[in-house]
Formats: C-alpha cells, structure tokens, sequence
C-alpha cells in the first residue's frame, strides 16, 4: 500500500514494536530529511529469568509475557522521547520471522495503536531491520555486505538498498548462536548461552582440542555448525565427569572453530560480492546480531577486512541484539519510501529477505 511521500523538509518520527522471541521492545526513531537518524528512545525488557529453568525459550511463556509488559513499555518509550502519540509518523511491528504468539502480540498492538491514531502502519520484517541499523547508528548506505549471526539464524545477504536483498550464504542446519546456547546448556553453563560460552574460554586453552571447521574452502558461502556441535558432545562426554579446566578448554576450542569457520566463510562471500558489485563498489562488512558481540568474532573480523580492504561496520552492542529501535528505524525508511501496510498484514513466522534464493544444500535452513 502505498502512502503520500512525506514531507521533504519533515522529520519521520516512527514508534518500533519488537515480539519475535524474547525481548519485549518499544523504541522511536527519528528520521531526518537527509536521511540521517537519531534514537530518541529505547526499552528493552528480557525474559530470561523466566525460561532460565528450561534452558531455552518457551514459546507460550514468551508470549504470556509480552502481553503482560508491552503497554508499559510503550509509555516508557513515549516519555523517554518526550512525544505525545499524536507526533508520531507512523507505527511498525515485527511481522516475522519469529515465535508466532509473539509476533501476534506486537502487530495486534501496532495495528490498533495505527488505527487508532489513524497514522501509517509498517509490518516489518526483523532481519530487514538487522540489515539497516546501520543506516540509524552510522548514516551508512547501501550497498554492503552483512553478516547477520544470531540465534536463530545466520546468513550472509548483499544488501542493495531498502526492500532489497541478495543472499548469498545460510546456515544449512543450526544458527551460530543456537550452537552456542546448546554448547552452553550441555555443558551446564546455563543461559543465555553466548555470553556464558564467550566468559569459560576466556580461562581455556582454544588448541587443545582439534573441533572440525565446517564447510571450510567450499566455493559457495553456506555455513554448518551440527557438526561442530557434535564434536563438542562427543568429546565431552568421553571427559565425563568434566572439571572446570574442561569446561573452559571446550568452550575455548568450540569458540575458535566456530570463527574460524565464520571468517572462512565470509572470506567467500566478500569475493562473491565483489564479482556482483564490481571492483569499484564499497567494500563494507556490516555485521549484526546478538552473536555480533563475541570478542574473539570482533577481532577476527577486524583481521579479515583489513587483509581485504574492507572495512567493518557493527552496531553498539545493544542494538545488534533484539530491540525496539531496529523496528522502528526499518519502518522510517520504508515510509521515507513511500511505503506502508495494510491493516491486515500477516504474522509470517518464516520470512526470508530474499524469497528467490534457492534452499541450501540440508534442509534445515532458518529463514
């Protein structure tokens, strides 16, 4: 559905809603004529306290408790801007992919909040907004590669502008963080699983165990980590009962294949871009994500697009993982664009940002 172009010399004020998993989000973005961006609010609240004890999110758990904080939340991030609802430009959602009760909580919301201010609604899709947050934290345009490393997914897409995206690699089985959190939960570290793998192998020793690099050198930029994961099992289980030297050294050589393997991977996908984009194109790497955080990643990466003549773009930590703030600004530059959705816009658990790449080779593709 398409919209008024708004006024050139009017800044866009969008109000983000953020249900996929589980962190409730609200957050307003502005958005400048220029395109630039700044953050005029963002809450997040977490619910790991409440799935803690059964070491992963639970679906309806993560669901219950949207509905019971996202109305505070909301009014948190309307007083922390200092707007009246009546300021705002438009009103976005996460329509997907995601949890699908979670997903229903914030679009029901945005929808009626839209309706009832009769302002512009914006289902938004939430790797899309991964991929422009660096347009709100740095003023960058595309075209770049990103990087996307969370729990639920990893792929590595040629971003060509808003509304349009080329993959080029995908996880053919779990996503980077999922193997973090289940190397975490088998080896007791409790959740969520990143941060408590990234705190162990901060004590280990990364050589002491020889973890495989899947897909290494392959011509194409597809990632794999069930087997990695596999081979953390097995040699935990011949080292049962594990001692914290254990514990740490596993985490340290789990961690160090795992970038290996990511670093490998991009490597492939920044000659795949520039055989698309052409010599003369920018070479960035946008890398976002909650896994986006790992230290041992960061510095890897900072190794990778020096040797490349790339350089490397990451949003601040807090809005690499879900938030508010990704929504919101998505939502602006769509409506920059001229574009809005209807009212009876669906929950889309999968949602691939492009629809026309081909599955990877192994079906378990997160999309």
């Amino acid at each position: 559905l398409m919209v008024p172009a708004p006024d050139p010399g009017h800044p866009l004020l969008v109000l983000g809603l953020e249900t996929s998993c589980d962190e409730t989000a609200a957050a307003v973005v502005e958005r400048r004529a220029d395109g630039s961006g700044r953050l005029l609010s963002n809450v997040v609240r977490s619910q790991w306290e409440e799935h803690r004890r059964f070491g992963g999110v639970v679906p309806e758990i993560a669901a219950r408790a949207h509905v019971a904080c996202l109305d505070d939340l909301i009014a948190g991030a309307m007083r922390d801007a200092g707007l009246r609802f009546e300021a705002l430009s438009g009103i976005a959602a996460t329509a997907g992919p995601g949890l699908i009760g979670g997903l229903v909580v914030g679009l029901v919301t945005g929808k009626t909040l839209a309706a009832a201010l009769g302002k512009p609604f914006l289902a938004i899709n939430h790797l899309e907004a991964h991929a422009l947050t660096v347009g709100l934290t740095e003023g960058l345009s595309a075209p770049y590669l990103l990087l996307l490393v969370s729990g639920g997914h990893t792929q590595l897409l040629l971003v060509h502008g808003v509304g349009r995206y080329e993959r080029l690699g995908t996880t053919i089985d779990d996503a980077l963080g999922e193997a973090f959190d289940k190397t975490a939960k088998l080896l007791g570290l409790g959740q969520p699983g990143g941060p408590a793998v990234e705190r162990a192998a901060m004590r280990g020793n990364d050589r002491r165990f020889d973890f495989p690099r899947p897909l290494k050198g392959r011509a194409e930029a597809h990632f794999s980590f069930a087997g990695l994961k596999t081979a953390v099992r097995r040699r935990a289980t011949e080292l049962v009962p594990l001692s914290d030297t254990d514990i740490a050294d596993l985490c340290a050589s789990f961690e160090a294949a795992a970038v290996d393997a990511v670093a490998d991977r991009v490597a492939c996908a920044m000659a795949l871009s520039q055989a698309r984009l052409g010599p003369d194109a920018p070479r960035r790497l946008v890398v976002a994500g909650g896994v986006a955080a790992n230290r041992r990643l960061r510095a890897r990466l900072d190794a990778l697009v020096a040797a490349h003549g790339y350089t490397l773009h990451i949003p601040p930590a807090g809005l690499c993982t879900d938030n508010g703030a990704m929504i919101a600004w998505a939502g602006a530059e769509r409506l920059a664009a001229g574009i809005s959705d209807p009212l009876d816009a669906p929950a889309r658990p999968r949602w691939p940002l492009d629809a026309s790449a081909p599955p990877a080779i192994g079906a378990g593709v997160k999309a």
